[in-house]
């Protein structure tokens, strides 16, 4: 039985349809009986969608710069599993 913190490791080739049957059907079970799992996978096929529509021609200059401005000064981006559990964090608060 896969857990939350297990479906980050396998969503994007889920969504991808690139699990294998069993795999994918675990994970299938788990997002039905899961609301926080279904609306974290539901937010994330999105944002990807979404991110695919983008050009960096249609950022305005100012975002364009802020955007620039704030990644140079990360070290590393939080990764799926990291975003996953702040969601998580954040949908158990009242």
């Amino acid at each position: 039985m896969l857990r939350c913190q297990d479906i980050v490791e396998l969503l994007d080739a889920y969504l991808d349809g690139a699990l294998d049957a069993a795999d994918a059907a675990a994970l299938g079970a788990h997002l039905a009986g899961c609301e926080d799992c279904m609306a974290f996978m539901k937010t994330y096929r999105g944002t990807v969608r979404k991110s695919r529509e983008l050009s960096e021609r249609q950022l305005p200059p100012e975002l364009r710069e802020r955007l620039l401005t704030f990644l140079s000064g990360r070290t590393r981006p939080p990764s799926l599993r990291e975003r996953f559990l702040t969601f998580l964090d954040h949908r158990k608060r009242p």
